[in-house]
């Protein structure tokens, strides 16, 4: 009893069967088993080795006292054999938040819950091998090491494979090292989608503290990449256009991470962002002002990290047309295609960059510009200018600014207040466009190595506001 789903209430078949056929005896008594608390949905597989612990425990198998504290976790066959389960690096880190320290888990699932500091894990194969660890009479199973992390498909994005768009891989550098969010348009073919799928590649390693962070979410879904691999990469996800509001925030009952905490402290990409349907766009709105999602059902509140880059790629019109000399678009269609983006929403991407089409002269210079791993370099400094700027507290990149933050390190010289002040009046800035202006500007900075924002700063991040004209005209 507490809530359990089909597959908890299954497990009693499972772990009657599991511990006869480990040599056990299952005892003729009535069993009851109280899954506390009483008021949250259980869920999963992963509580039939703790159930059957627990009824060895009662009838004398297993005896108390020989690890001191310990947490369980791990699904049963029917043969006793000890099966993997998701959500094991997120249990072994609730353990070390609750002073637990040791953790049984299947084999594997071990090389996940290692990764945790300060944790005894304790490897078992079958029932039989959980019983003689806890009594301290077996050693826990050997665990290969984790495989080496393989690079290689994210060098192979190269920059330097984009031919001509200098301006917008300027700012999709500018938008890597300050965590900014890109709106890029332009006809098709132009490139966007080959850039949006090469900011990954330029993004700083994810530090220790946050592979933890995203493999637990990972790990809770079950999207891992192997069994006790870890996501050592950056997340970037790409959701097809007919996504629902469920798929792409969360929901359900109780409610399950979406997309946008998927790609938590990664990338998430929306290509042809017109063709989403309008409320699932003005979804988006919360988690990118506060980082996080909340959603409420009847069964329970559900609040999940959400602190991703986007990037998002649109036509210029419904038509796809190859450009504006060519376009059979009316100016009020291509007007109303693009329209379908609110204001509220594009006030909240900080760059807006728009790609012109291709010529033959382009197409015969091939690539061109710095390699992705000459840009990695420059944003990596950016970023470690950021971190020390930041020190103190736990913002780390400059689109997370707090608004103390913002007034302390974003103020601007009286020439670029000049250029902020008539940029607001000719494209309509919003208090939030002008704020995010000046962040961008400091981001320049950092590229640039200067300790402060300078008018040229200022001037170049105006100029990635481009929409804002469009959608007031």
């Amino acid at each position: 009893m507490g809530l359990p789903d089909s597959a908890v209430r299954e497990s009693r078949e499972r772990v009657r069967t599991a511990i006869r056929n480990a040599g056990f005896a299952f005892p003729v008594d009535r069993i009851t088993v109280n899954l506390a608390p009483a008021d949250i949905r259980k869920e999963g597989a992963s509580f039939d080795l703790p159930i059957a612990l627990g009824i060895l425990a009662a009838t004398g198998a297993v005896k108390n006292g020989a690890i001191g504290p310990f947490a369980v976790v791990g699904e049963l066959a029917l043969d006793g054999q000890i099966q993997p389960v998701r959500g094991t690096l997120a249990v072994g880190l609730a353990c070390r938040r609750h002073g637990i320290g040791s953790l049984v888990v299947p084999v594997a699932n071990a090389v996940e819950a290692r990764a945790v500091d300060g944790l005894q894990v304790l490897a078992a194969r079958t029932l039989a091998d959980a019983v003689g660890l806890l009594n301290g009479d077996r050693v826990p199973a050997t665990v290969p090491l984790a495989p080496p992390v393989e690079r290689a498909m994210i060098d192979d994005l190269d920059l330097a494979d984009l031919r001509g768009q200098a301006h917008a891989k300027r700012a999709l550098e500018i938008a890597a090292a300050g965590a900014h969010n890109l709106l890029l348009v332009g006809p098709p073919g132009g490139g966007k989608t080959m850039l949006a799928r090469r900011l990954a590649a330029i993004l700083p390693p994810l530090s220790s503290d946050e592979v933890l962070e995203v493999s637990a979410i990972w790990s809770v879904a079950g999207l891992l990449p192997r069994h006790g691999g870890l996501m050592t990469r950056r997340p970037c996800r790409a959701p097809h256009h007919t996504i629902s509001v469920s798929g792409l925030i969360g929901g359900g009952s109780p409610p399950h991470p979406g997309e946008v905490t998927f790609a938590h402290l990664g990338v998430l990409f929306l290509d042809e962002l017109p063709e989403f349907q309008q409320h699932v766009l003005e979804s988006l709105r919360q988690p990118l002002e506060d980082g996080r999602v909340t959603i409420a059902r009847a069964s329970g509140v559900g609040d999940f990290p959400a602190r991703f880059q986007l990037v998002a790629a649109a036509n210029p019109c419904r038509r796809g047309c190859p450009s504006l000399e060519r376009c059979l678009c009316t100016p009020a269609e291509r007007h109303r295609y693009l329209g379908r983006i609110s204001r509220p929403l594009l006030d909240r991407i900080d760059l807006h960059v728009e790609l012109p089409a291709l010529g033959p002269v382009d197409l015969e210079r091939g690539g061109s510009g710095d390699s992705t791993a000459v840009v990695r370099a420059r944003v990596a400094q950016a970023r470690e200018r950021q971190r020390e700027r930041f020190r103190a507290s736990e913002t780390r990149v400059n689109a997370s600014m707090t608004l103390r933050q913002f007034r302390r390190h974003c103020a601007p010289p009286p020439e670029a207040e000049r250029l902020l002040a008539a940029a607001m009046s000719r494209l309509g800035l919003s208090a939030r466009g002008h704020d995010r202006v000046l962040k961008v500007a400091l981001t320049i900075a950092d590229l640039a190595g200067s300790d402060a924002i300078e008018p040229a700063h200022c001037a170049e991040a105006i100029q990635y506001r481009g929409l804002d004209r469009a959608w007031r005209a």
